[in-house]
């Protein structure tokens, strides 16, 4: 499946993936093969706990790394700082944005593995980063939610220094 845009992720984004891969592949899995190898010389693979778990969590822990893998490979890194124009919303943005009844949320345009609603962070393919994409302060962007459409000016952006 291809998305329509880009895979971006920020260099922290990018390093918080490749220690996530890191941990799994150097510390979580040898410990997982080391047990598996332990139980497979105690006998009956049949009915050894630690055995059938440790295959189980491997499998589990291969599947992760695969996905890790994929998700690194198609990752754009892209460093926010360098945003040559810093008047328009671009990835790694932060923008403050005001809704009709003078609302006000300021939200940072990050990439789609790096979102964290709840801090601010939204994905880089969401309908509000999508929205947003090439505005400049005081225009208006009409965003279509789940709730229905709202529409937001932009108040202010800045990029990281």
């Amino acid at each position: 499946m291809t998305t329509p845009y880009p895979n971006y992720i920020s260099p922290e984004g990018f390093a918080k993936l490749r220690a996530e891969y890191d941990q799994l592949l150097g510390v979580e899995r040898p410990a997982i093969v080391e047990v598996v190898s332990w139980a497979a010389g105690n006998g009956d693979r049949s009915e050894n706990g630690d055995y059938l778990y440790g295959r189980k969590r491997m499998r589990e822990i291969d599947g992760q790394l695969k996905r890790l893998s994929k998700k690194m490979k198609d990752a754009k890194v892209v460093d926010p700082r360098q945003q040559p124009d810093k008047d328009k919303v671009y990835f790694g943005a932060t923008v403050t944005i005001a809704d009709e009844d003078d609302n006000h949320r300021t939200v940072t345009i990050v990439g789609n593995d790096e979102t964290d609603v709840d801090a601010g962070r939204i994905g880089w393919g969401s309908p509000m980063a999508r929205a947003l994409r090439g505005a400049t302060v005081g225009d208006l962007r009409r965003v279509r939610l789940p709730a229905g459409e709202k529409e937001y000016e932009v108040m202010d952006i800045a990029y990281p220094a």
